[in-house]
């Protein structure tokens, strides 16, 4: 288990955000990297046993190694992956995703489709296994990674936008059937994080829009945003494990940009 790891903001993730999660077992998806792996060790930090789901067994057993936790290999496209998954977990973070940038009359629609099954799909199979545990011990925290593009659109990631729209409103109905069973249900809506997800949206993004790579960052990632650097993994993974800790109790049905200001224009 680790023993906590210094953020961007200062100070540690788990001792930082008050969350004591000694006893409480959490899984995470997408684990295996970016925003899933800094929320795995936050939550480890903090003292949860964390599954650690991943496409990517290696990289879903190396983060599991790593905070002491255990590690799934699971292609969440799949609606039967979810069966082999835990259900006795406490915390969940819906975090898997993938991305595909092009034109709605361009757009393949089984590319369109499976965008839906990871982002949408999984997260709804996952909280009907994983709901009953937690409102069997009248406590349960779900944080949904979703994005500025759940409350937001851009074009030629209809594909996305519309995934994180619906994975907006799927968090709503979930914090209201838990309210009364100690279940909270949040989102957490990040601008352009520094992951190899968004990497790749470079070369796709400067072919798109006909300009270099070496412009897209400023010119298209963070045209928006008022604050101009990309956000790193663990400022996401912070907010995600406040939503865990001991104040947040009415912290429900939320959504909770931070995206540099992209919002407030």
């Amino acid at each position: 288990m680790t023993s906590g790891f210094t953020t961007a903001l200062g100070g540690t993730a788990g001792g930082g955000a008050g969350a004591d999660l000694a006893g409480r077992v959490a899984m995470v998806t997408g684990g295996g990297g970016g925003i899933g792996r800094a929320c795995a060790v936050a939550l480890a930090a903090a003292g949860a046993l964390v599954h650690v789901v991943d496409v990517d067994g290696r990289a879903a057993a190396a983060v599991a190694e790593q905070v002491g936790g255990r590690a799934h290999t699971a292609d969440l496209a799949d609606p039967a992956a979810v069966e082999g998954l835990p259900s006795a977990v406490d915390v969940l973070v819906n975090n898997a995703g993938l991305q595909h940038l092009s034109p709605i009359e361009e757009f393949p629609p089984e590319r369109f489709e499976t965008l839906q099954r990871v982002m949408v799909t999984a997260p709804f199979l996952l909280l009907r296994r994983t709901l009953p545990h937690m409102y069997g011990r009248g406590w349960g925290r779900v944080v949904n990674i979703s994005s500025v593009h759940g409350l937001r659109a851009s074009p030629f990631k209809s594909g996305y936008v519309t995934a994180k729209h619906a994975l907006e409103g799927l968090s709503k109905v979930t914090a209201l059937e838990g309210a009364a069973r100690g279940v909270t249900s949040n989102c957490v809506n990040p601008g352009y994080v520094r992951t190899p997800l968004v990497e790749r949206q470079i070369a796709a993004q400067a072919e798109v829009h006909g300009i270099p790579p070496e412009r897209v960052v400023g010119e298209v990632l963070l045209r928006g945003s008022a604050i101009k650097r990309l956000i790193e993994p663990e400022e996401v993974a912070s907010v995600a494990l406040w939503l865990c800790g001991p104040h947040t109790a009415h912290v429900t049905g939320s959504s909770f940009p931070m995206d540099g200001g992209w919002t407030a224009a």
